[in-house]
């Protein structure tokens, strides 16, 4: 015990310790609590520092915004007080002269990965690829005692690749010298013979390019049986051509013939017209606003994420898709079965999407644009936050939709009058639906048109999901939907591949070969 004389020297002490830490212009109850006053001041700190980014993000939006209003306004044959001065006719419409502005800025994507919060998602799947990776490695260990590394679907699907390399070399050239010398021969002056001589070398031109691109794809694929991934490489350039070919020269035919015996005609330079081929847009102008280098890192981030992706698409196919359907193709067909195959093919469905997307619309088309310092990266919106799923297709994909809107629904109004706005939009719908399924049976080598049947589904949610329900429920009923219709995609597809491995011959009659073979083939 203690002696009493030292308790109050004790007091004392503790004191002396709490008035040192104690500013004079704080009360004694502060002063009581000095680690509450501390969280006080800090989360005072953070509260400032979180207004002052919200007003940088905040002022960065309304300047875009403002830019792009001021790009967007029609600055030939303009003055002021002009707007005020239009027809109630004219004033009807406004989809007819509204064309695609081009302006410098970064994908969504580029722009959310800023945030530290979303760049954890992000984080996720890179850690759902590590699984994935591990668990092979783990199976191929127990199962063999030993370190496999079998690829063999990443192998199957990109077999004969260059193959594929060497029939697109030929496809590119014709798209290069074809259009741009049939402009060349409507643009040269001269008497009417002379043009008219020019304009049927320039048809056939066009025309020998046309089988070129429709042709031989298609019979390479048949006559060397090209693996999946190959095929893709040729339908997807076949596709992009054709749309290149048409937009160069649906906005470059006009000028010249308005120009009377081609006088006054100006034909676009080749250099722009060869930029245009490779940089990631279908909308053709001859110049586009451009960055100012070049961020090869960035580049090869892109390109290594690109591959990254393929293997994650392999690892899903391979572990949650093949020995299912594999499976599935040696028992009779059944509805309890199918609906259960539906059912499980809807995760790695929605990961399928996601990957093409990210593969493709963000890495692929970014990469792109970075290596040519094409400025305007606006390659999709934010689709996932769509409440329809007329939002959904305007925003999933702006590189096709800016060129069906531009020379389908905007073409088609002006042919027919703005009373066409529903046949215009339906055609639109239409001939996406038909080229989705042209790929599908180009890449699988056979016609099953379930993509077609969905796109229908999709234009009959367009007219009963509308814009203006914004409320939450819509967007879980469009994200249900996708989940669905990726599951039904995945799962009849599989069935149908491996079907047709189970059953390779069959009477060749119209019925047999527009049937889908998993129905009823004999096991």
């Amino acid at each position: 015990m203690e002696p009493t004389g030292t308790q109050p020297r004790r007091r004392e002490g503790r004191g002396e310790k709490q008035a040192n830490n104690c500013p004079l212009n704080e009360s004694a109850k502060e002063c009581e609590i000095p680690d509450l006053v501390q969280l006080m001041r800090h989360m005072e700190a953070v509260k400032a520092e979180l207004l002052e980014q919200a007003h940088q993000q905040l002022t960065k939006l309304f300047d875009r915004a403002i830019w792009e209003a001021v790009q967007s306004y029609p600055s030939q044959g303009c003055r002021p007080g002009s707007a005020f001065q239009e027809s109630p006719k004219r004033a009807q419409e406004p989809n007819l002269e509204r064309r695609k502005v081009f302006i410098h800025r970064k994908s969504l994507l580029d722009e959310l990965m800023e945030i530290k919060h979303l760049r954890t998602i992000y984080h996720i799947f890179i850690a759902g690829l590590c699984v994935f990776v591990i668990s092979t490695l783990a199976i191929d260990v127990i199962d063999e005692g030993r370190l496999v590394l079998q690829f063999d679907l990443l192998a199957f699907s990109f077999g004969q690749l260059p193959l594929a390399l060497m029939t697109w070399l030929p496809m590119f050239l014709c798209t290069v010298l074809a259009p741009y010398q049939a402009l060349w021969l409507w643009a040269r002056p001269g008497g009417r013979g002379a043009w008219y001589a020019g304009a049927g070398l320039g048809a056939g031109l066009l025309a020998i390019q046309l089988a070129a691109l429709g042709v031989l794809p298609i019979y390479v694929a048949l006559q060397y049986q090209l693996s999946p991934g190959s095929r893709c490489v040729l339908v997807f350039e076949q596709i992009r051509l054709v749309m290149k070919s048409y937009s160069f020269l649906r906005e470059a035919t006009p000028g010249i013939f308005h120009a009377e015996g081609g006088k006054g005609a100006r034909v676009p330079s080749f250099s722009s017209y060869l930029y245009f081929l490779f940089c990631p847009t279908l909308i053709y102008r001859e110049s586009y606003p451009r960055t100012t280098h070049i961020r090869w890192n960035y580049v090869a981030k892109k390109f290594a994420q690109v591959l990254a992706c393929v293997f994650y698409a392999c690892f899903i196919l391979g572990r949650l898709c093949v020995p299912i359907f594999d499976n599935m193709s040696r028992e009779p067909f059944s509805t309890r079965a199918l609906v259960l195959s539906v059912l499980h093919a809807t995760l790695p469905g929605i990961f399928m999407l996601l990957l093409i997307f990210f593969a493709f619309l963000h890495c692929w088309l970014n990469a792109f644009a970075e290596m040519l310092q094409f400025a305007d990266r606006m390659f999709y919106r934010d689709w996932w936050n769509s409440t329809s799923f007329s939002n959904f297709f305007r925003t999933w994909n702006v590189v096709v939709h800016d060129w069906l809107y531009s020379y389908i629904y905007q073409d088609g109004i002006q042919l027919l009058g703005l009373r066409a706005r529903g046949p215009a939009m339906l055609s639109a719908f239409l001939i996406s639906a038909v080229v989705h399924e042209y790929i599908f049976s180009f890449v699988l080598g056979f016609f099953y048109p379930v993509i077609l049947i969905l796109f229908l589904v999709g234009v009959m949610f367009h007219f009963l999901m509308r814009d203006q329900n914004t409320e939450s429920v819509w967007n879980v009923v469009m994200w249900t939907m996708l989940f669905l219709g990726q599951g039904i995609m995945v799962s009849l597809y599989c069935q149908e591949w491996y079907s047709r491995k189970q059953c390779p011959f069959y009477p060749m009659t119209f019925w047999g070969l527009v049937t889908p073979r998993s129905w009823y083939c004999p096991i």
